[in-house]
């Protein structure tokens, strides 16, 4: 088989266990079916046997692996049915939510910041009531201004003051993992004067 973009991890968890189950529906037969990535994507999966090759582009078609069938429209039941338990077990993809953005040198969060903060750790706090184990990875990113020590060093400190803020608002600190990229990850090129777009700190929901 040959995936391609994101669909790899996905298509080809799919496809393991359906033949370590043998399919939980009698009589049938392995079978791989092509899924949205957890950003929305759909990629391509091609499935090779001795009937030759079935190329799927199309969410939701699925193919036999032994191939002595035309590639097929996949139910929501046939998803339930024969891989139910299996995708139940899958880890919660990563939530990324909107970066808090700095302007300038600031340290203090601004009362934006603030409020972005409160969601966060509200829908972090909503997370974990639901039983389910999470943390919070904060990484703080600079401009491209000052010296490699100094990009760092900004990018700490804005990811910090956004980890304390979570702390306050009920996070649990052993939850929270700071990091600091500096400008190696800009999202806008940089200018003479610095992008304020890139002094931004990113946090994920795992």
């Amino acid at each position: 088989m040959k995936f391609s973009g994101k669909t790899i991890f996905l298509a080809a968890t799919l496809t393991l266990l359906a033949i370590l189950a043998g399919c939980a529906a009698k009589g049938t037969s392995s079978y791989v079916v092509l899924l949205r990535d957890p950003a929305g994507k759909v990629g391509s999966v091609a499935v090779r046997s001795a009937q030759g090759e079935q190329v799927l582009t199309e969410e939701m078609k699925g193919a036999a692996l032994d191939g002595k069938r035309e590639p097929f429209l996949a139910t929501q039941e046939q998803l339930k049915r024969d891989f139910g338990a299996a995708m139940a077990a899958l880890p919660a993809a990563p939530i990324i939510l909107r970066p808090l953005y700095f302007r300038g040198g600031v340290k203090v969060l601004s009362p934006v910041l603030k409020q972005q903060a409160k969601d966060i750790a509200a829908r972090f706090l909503r997370l974990a009531e639901s039983g389910r184990s999470v943390d919070i990875s904060v990484v703080g990113h600079s401009d491209s201004i000052g010296t490699p020590e100094a990009k760092e060093k900004a990018g700490r400190e804005r990811a910090q003051n956004v980890a304390d803020a979570l702390v306050e608002l009920g996070v649990p600190r052993e939850a929270i993992w700071v990091e600091a990229h500096g400008d190696r990850q800009m999202v806008v090129p940089a200018k003479s004067g610095g992008e304020p777009e890139n002094r931004r700190v990113v946090v994920t929901i795992r």
